[in-house]
């Protein structure tokens, strides 16, 4: 069987649950992370997620991981944390609102036979928000992350910052401070990038697929995006010999992991291939806290592997400021 009929097979008959990260931002915890499981729900039950209420056009909190709204809000996996933070806001699209605005000042400027002040608008806008707050349409939205305490990380499953930013501001307004930091390499990881994009030897493991993207170092500088492309074709290595730096590379490790890394080291579209797929499926189950839990443990123990071997890529980490 071919591996990419045995790929097909495993998708269709055990698809990866939604739990399996697909993006990945990464944070460095600076202090020591010493809170058991048991101490953390207690604290993130403080916060834990409301439904908006009827006059409130969002909410913020914390959700448990597997779905269920009587679940921990803990799920805890080979000494891995999980947690979510769960968003709703109400649904008011700018153009129906400005749309009722507008009929109501012209109403009422017939009727007083001149123009409102920008006072009486903004106060008439209020009024509108608060009477179509309470019927307006809901959405929600989940990020995952999961702490490991022992390794002092944060993994975020986002490609975004600010949903990254979120999560982290979320936990400090929970435990009253958690001290975190980007992810910080001692070389850059556009210029390691462009020797490998420029032909230079790859670490072992990795290969490069067909997507890039080339920026100029210059502020405002152009860019050049290759998808579903040659990566060895001469106009790809002109664009390098002109100084433009490889910021987005996708590639694969071990036939394990598939990614598009970036420069500040944030992971996009990343899938766990067959090797891991056949593991999940060995170990599957019906029942869903079960296949969550291996799930969990599985990925979680993947990328504890790949984060080192990730960061000795780009020289490893800064070593540390003495105190």
């Amino acid at each position: 069987m071919t591996k990419r009929c045995k790929s097909l097979i495993l998708h269709r008959f055990y698809p990866l649950s939604p739990m399996w990260f697909k993006n990945l931002v990464l944070l460095r915890i600076t202090a020591p992370f010493d809170l058991t499981a048991e101490v953390l729900e207690e604290r993130l039950q403080n916060r834990r997620f409301q439904p908006c209420g009827a006059l409130e056009p969002a909410s913020e909190g914390w959700y448990p991981p597997l779905g269920h709204p009587d679940a921990p809000l803990i799920h805890q996996t080979q000494g891995f944390l999980m947690l979510c933070l769960r968003r709703e806001d109400k649904i008011l699209p700018s153009s129906v609102v400005n749309e009722r605005l507008a009929s109501r000042v012209d109403e009422i400027e017939a009727r007083k036979s001149r123009k409102l002040r920008k006072k009486e608008r903004e106060g008439l806008r209020e009024e509108i928000l608060h009477d179509m707050i309470p019927k307006a349409f809901s959405q929600s939205r989940r990020t995952f992350a999961y702490i490991d305490p022992k390794g002092g990380w944060l993994f975020v499953d986002s490609s975004s910052a600010r949903k990254a930013e979120d999560i982290v501001a979320a936990l400090r307004q929970t435990l009253d401070g958690f001290p975190v930091r980007p992810i910080a390499t001692q070389e850059r990881p556009a210029s390691v990038m462009t020797r490998w994009l420029a032909g230079g030897s790859l670490p072992e493991g990795v290969t490069l697929e067909s997507e890039c993207e080339l920026k100029s170092p210059e502020e405002d500088g152009g860019i050049v995006r290759a998808r579903r492309h040659d990566l060895e074709v001469p106009e790809i290595l002109h664009h390098l010999e002109a100084g433009k730096e490889a910021i987005k590379l996708a590639f694969s490790w071990n036939d394990r992991l598939s990614l598009v890394l970036d420069e500040a080291l944030t992971i996009r579209r990343l899938k766990f291939l067959d090797t891991i797929q056949e593991a999940a499926a060995d170990a599957g189950s019906e029942d869903a806290a079960t296949r969550f839990d291996v799930d969990f443990a599985l990925m979680s123990l993947e990328l504890n592997a790949f984060l080192p071997i990730l960061l000795d890529w780009f020289g490893g980490e800064p070593p540390a400021k003495a105190s």
